[in-house]
């Protein structure tokens, strides 16, 4: 029983906004953006916990893509409604790039690393070795990076975009459920619900899905809202707010999950999550917007980015592209995730400059693969893999037991 204390109180966080939204209540934005973000966070634990416990169902690859998928949906939510809401007004299509770009890069620039900060605190090694099946990730990820390069050129967000990147995404699930089926190893909430029986244990995980589906859809819009306003009152660049904090609220579970599953001894399974939500981010999330905002405007048109937001746009691919040049060796050392987390804060703290870090992400990521040549043999291999869904040709790499030393 104490295990399920979590998912107990997860439950609870939720309640007070919902019961309010029932009852019609409308508060000032900072309390609407504080339960709002509250109800949301619970629901992402939620969703979490039951992913996991549907790895007893479906292959452990699927499983972490679909775990990986659920517990950013409150990012989606946000951003979908922001790109719904471009289309009645102009003004919010820079929120939906904010947050959307906001996610990615933080994604890569602190929730990397801190999963190869806390392996290397916990296990005394520089690096980290990726497993042959993480080569469906990169395979992914280096296809989402190549095309969303051409985004910021043309200026928008389109129709063409959804079918490229929903595309992309759809053919990375294919192959990870191509993968075998693995016995999943749980811990703490989603091992406690594992031990019930097989009928009650399928209806409870679906009670969660349900609960948390319907929490983060009475919710994403006045947590948007909110968080707007409450950047206005308190006199904050909204796109700053949109870009940074709504991210952090909801990808916090996603941090948690990872940084357990190294605290357990299982930090590849914990960076191959995090690797899988970026590539959800890249691919299903970006596509989805240009959807959102067609159907709302009722008419073929196009998301229009401005100058602003297509260099988020491209400092957000920039970072991508080093990142997949690092995994492209099959493994990720302590000296990699201190580069992309001086970056990350870095540009953080100059939101106003934009070239200099674009220049230096491509720079540096052009600079590995040329001084590494099996860099490039390692993301061919892993294009290769999405494509066939067959990841047995990627390089073998040491194991986590293997020896000390530095590798970037």
């Amino acid at each position: 029983m104490k295990r399920l204390i979590p998912i107990f109180a997860a439950v609870l966080a939720a309640v007070p906004w919902i019961v309010l939204r029932l009852a019609g209540f409308h508060g000032d934005p900072v309390t609407e953006t504080i339960l709002t973000g509250l109800a949301i966070l619970g629901a992402a634990f939620l969703l979490a916990w039951a992913a996991e416990v549907a790895q007893l169902d479906i292959s452990a690859s699927l499983a972490i893509a679909v775990l990986s998928f659920i517990a950013v949906l409150p990012e989606y939510a946000v951003s979908v409604y922001f790109a719904w809401e471009a289309a009645k007004d102009p003004s919010y299509a820079s929120y939906t790039v904010a947050n959307m770009t906001g996610a990615n890069r933080l994604l890569i620039g602190l929730g990397w690393s801190t999963i190869i900060f806390l392996f290397w605190w916990k296990c005394k090694k520089r690096f980290l070795a990726l497993d042959k099946k993480d080569a469906l990730e990169l395979g992914a990820l280096t296809a989402a990076t190549a095309y969303a390069m051409v985004i910021p050129f043309k200026g928008t967000l389109s129709l063409l975009d959804t079918v490229i990147l929903i595309g992309l995404f759809v053919m990375y699930l294919r192959a990870t459920a191509r993968q075998g089926v693995e016995e999943p190893h749980l811990i703490g909430p989603s091992e406690a619900l594992s031990r019930l029986p097989k009928v009650p244990r399928r209806v409870t995980t679906l009670l969660m899905f349900v609960y948390s589906a319907i929490a983060i859809l009475m919710s994403a819009e006045p947590f948007a809202e909110g968080l707007v306003e409450t950047g206005k009152i308190i006199g904050i660049d909204e796109f700053l707010l949109v870009q940074w904090l709504a991210p952090i609220a909801s990808e916090a579970p996603e941090f948690i999950i990872a940084s357990l599953f190294v605290i357990q001894g299982r930090a590849g399974l914990g960076l191959r999550a995090m690797i899988s939500s970026k590539v959800n981010q890249w691919t299903l999330l970006i596509g989805m917007l240009p959807l959102a905002y067609v159907i709302s405007a009722g008419s073929l048109t196009a998301l229009d980015l401005g100058e602003r937001q297509s260099e988020e746009v491209l400092l957000t691919v920039a970072q991508s592209a080093f990142a997949v040049a690092i995994l492209s060796k099959f493994r990720f050392g302590v000296v990699a995730a201190f580069a992309l987390l001086v970056l990350f804060v870095a540009q953080l703290l100059t939101p106003a400059w934009h070239e200099p870090f674009i220049v230096a992400y491509f720079v540096l990521a052009a600079a590995l693969f040329l001084i590494d040549r099996e860099r490039l043999r390692g993301m061919l291999t892993a294009l290769k893999s999405l494509f066939t869904g067959d990841a047995h040709g990627a390089p073998e790499a040491e194991s986590e037991a293997a020896p000390t030393r530095a590798n970037s």
